[in-house]
């Protein structure tokens, strides 16, 4: 049996960013990662396609983590470790059927420049939204930031009563309740605008007609034109190097093929975890599990060691649409069609779709268990920034599809596929794959013929990859309203700590959601950092005596 100060359990980038904080400040850490591999969805293979080809087979995109709070703190360190960051002032567009493209960049000018080009007045309505947000940027950017169910939290609501007032605060409440599709159309007259903006909102889990996907659409926007759309040279390995390197030389362990199979409670406090075979591993003042809460509450704890609406809550738990990847090594760089096709070949992330409505549609299909007709395509473009991901002339394709049904899928929206009993056989994989590249070759006019080598990951072989992603549900968890913001994982256990005392849950499936930030993995290492309240001072809280 070993002896740490804290134990994680899991290896993704929140488990890594809070055991490199709580490293760093002098504790003895314990990572302990179920697979052969460290970083959970932060995962980069030279071995996927073809040699000398270098694929982000997961996450890709690091605008969070430049942006958040745990790299601000551990930038610098891993900056000395080889972690750089390559980045664009074009950072994201959208291609349509027509041949057309809408951009934003990371300029307001630009960005002015550009929705006006396509929508007269729209400029001057992205510069007044840009200014609003700005205004209240830190509330924004601190609901997603802040560990909510806190004193922090109180004093974040405390601040937005004192600037807002008490009108103010209701109503920048019911802005954050918005729905995309209300609040693109009430800013924005040109579709070409609509179609940029709606996509995004696929990357926080969400549609364009669920509530809060407006605001963070909004939070979006301005993050893209704030901090681009950064990747790490050589992919996202040197970060999680980076990260373990910190825990290893401040004396901590790191170690893979380590299957966690129970938290070790004794008294109500969470004291070590107990390993597939048997090995214990001793935690003196934290457990932190970077898990789903359908593993937490359904493997690794006991019904005995958690009230019983906990553990039904969390057997409810609901996750959300699968996702599919298809990446290509090509032997050129794509070739985009139409007059914008020099900025397209330059943009790292280019959306597919017919617009708005075409991104709503194909939810709506997913959701119904249907293939979509006309998904939403992410079309990703690494080698615009990292050329080195490829050989020299050549380049990869990262595609990502999220929307495809959670669960069996129950038939094809275009009534063209046999989903056979709603499993993801491999020919429905490689069939509805085939559909896709179809697609995407109307706006890359050499897709077809550069393509040397593809490897399409249906939901299950995400699964495979990574246990977290249940059905490939890449984001852990639903992020309705419900299982959101002041409400994840879920009502009856919001927020990081647990019923177990000592044990702390961090990853997508906890506040502040899905992405690359280290988010909550940072909010519970500051938790512990936090001096020990005094003891006059612990004892006049609820439940903790007179």
């Amino acid at each position: 049996m070993t002896t740490h100060d804290a134990v994680f359990v899991g290896s993704g980038v929140n488990a890594l960013a809070g055991a490199a904080l709580l490293a760093r400040a002098g504790w003895n850490v314990c990572v302990l990662e179920r697979e052969e591999r460290l970083g959970g969805c932060l995962y980069t293979s030279e071995e996927l396609t073809l040699p000398g080809f270098t694929h982000e087979v997961l996450a890709a995109w690091h605008p969070l983590w430049t942006g958040g709070a745990a790299h601000g703190e551990l930038g610098g360190e891993l900056g000395r470790r080889g972690l750089e960051y390559l980045n664009t002032d074009l950072p994201t567009a959208t291609a349509y059927p027509d041949g057309s493209a809408a951009f934003l960049t990371t300029s307001l000018e630009g960005n002015v420049a550009e929705l006006e080009r396509h929508g007269e007045g729209d400029g001057a309505a992205w510069e007044r939204f840009f200014a609003g947000f700005m205004a209240n940027a830190d509330l924004a950017f601190g609901l997603l930031g802040t560990e909510l169910w806190s004193a922090a939290g109180l004093g974040l609501g405390r601040r937005a009563y004192r600037r807002l007032g008490r009108r103010g605060v209701l109503e920048l409440a019911g802005a954050t309740l918005v729905s995309c599709r209300d609040w693109v159309t009430a800013t924005f007259r040109s579709e070409a605008a609509h179609g940029l903006l709606a996509p995004w909102v696929l990357h926080t889990g969400l549609g364009p007609d669920q509530a809060t996907s407006g605001f963070m659409t909004q939070v979006i926007g301005a993050a893209v034109q704030l901090g681009g759309m950064p990747v790490p040279r050589g992919g996202g390995r040197v970060l999680v190097d980076g990260l373990a390197g910190i825990v290893r030389d401040a004396g901590g362990e790191v170690r893979t093929d380590a299957d966690v199979e129970r938290v070790v409670v004794t008294g109500g406090q969470a004291v070590g975890v107990r390993l597939a075979g048997g090995e214990l591993v001793r935690a003196t003042r934290a457990v932190v599990a970077g898990v789903t809460p359908t593993q937490l509450y359904g493997r690794l704890l006991g019904a005995a060691e958690v009230p019983a609406a906990v553990t039904e809550a969390a057997r409810r738990f609901r996750y959300g649409r699968a996702e599919m990847q298809i990446h290509l090594a090509l032997d050129a760089p794509p070739a985009w069609r139409g007059p914008d096709a020099e900025r397209l070949a330059r943009t790292p992330i280019v959306h597919v779709t017919p617009g708005l409505d075409g991104v709503s549609r194909a939810v709506n299909e997913a959701e119904r268990g249907l293939l979509p007709a006309e998904a939403t395509i992410v079309c990703g473009q690494p080698c615009a920034l990292d050329p080195g991901r490829a050989p020299e002339g050549k380049s990869i394709v990262w595609i990502q599809l999220q929307e495809l049904p959670a669960g069996a899928v129950k038939g094809d929206a275009a009534g063209e596929l046999d989903p056979g009993d709603g499993t993801w056989t491999e020919q429905l994989r490689e069939a509805y794959a085939d559909r896709i590249v179809a697609r995407l070759g109307e706006a890359i006019e050499n897709l077809e013929r550069s393509t040397l080598r593809r490897v399409v990951l249906s939901p299950v072989d995400l699964e495979a990859l990574n246990c977290n992603l249940v059905g490939g549900d890449i984001y852990a968890g639903s992020c309705a309203l419900d299982q959101n913001l002041l409400w994840r994982p879920f009502a009856q256990a919001p927020g990081h700590a647990t019923a177990v005392d000592g044990l702390y849950h961090v990853g997508a499936s906890t506040h502040p959601g899905p992405g690359l930030g280290g988010g909550s993995g940072y909010l519970v290492a500051q938790e512990l950092l936090r001096p020990p309240l005094p003891r006059r001072l612990l004892a006049r809280l609820p439940g903790r005596g007179a």
